[in-house]
């Protein structure tokens, strides 16, 4: 037989680690691109991600 490994829980900082704000839908959107402007609808895009977990999402102007 082999040897026996014991496994470390994981603490509860370390299981959810900032993403819970996220996971509720409360992120901390950062502005990534500013005033590109879209061809195909004719309008200015915002481009935002998160800096907790890096989800990005478009809006236009």
């Amino acid at each position: 037989m082999g040897d026996v490994i014991p496994f470390k829980r994981k603490t509860a900082w370390q299981k959810h680690k900032g993403s819970t704000l996220c996971r509720e839908g409360f992120h901390k959107w950062k502005v990534v691109t500013e005033r590109k402007f879209d061809v195909k609808q004719g309008k200015l895009v915002t481009e935002y991600s998160c800096e907790r977990c890096g989800k990005t999402k478009t809006k236009l102007l």
